[in-house]
């Protein structure tokens, strides 16, 4: 007797790298995987990436580029 499952063959999928944390640059809050957020580089010096969530936006809660001190809504 054949079974199906004797011919199935389980694939695993090597993790290379864990996700990386994302922390809103405005209430240094993490923001979990799913969650709405933006990221962009900064408008000023282009090197940084800014994290913002979705509350932060909304409120229009400014943020500060670590890298050269811009400031923006």
């Amino acid at each position: 007797m054949s079974s199906a499952s004797s011919t199935e063959e389980y694939v695993r999928i090597p993790i290379h790298e864990a996700a990386q944390i994302r922390i809103c640059s405005s209430c240094r809050r993490t923001i979990v995987p799913g969650e709405k957020a933006v990221a962009f580089v900064c408008p000023n010096c282009g090197t940084v990436v800014v994290w913002r969530c979705y509350k932060c936006r909304k409120m229009v809660v400014s943020y500060r580029c670590p890298n050269c001190g811009f400031e923006g809504p």
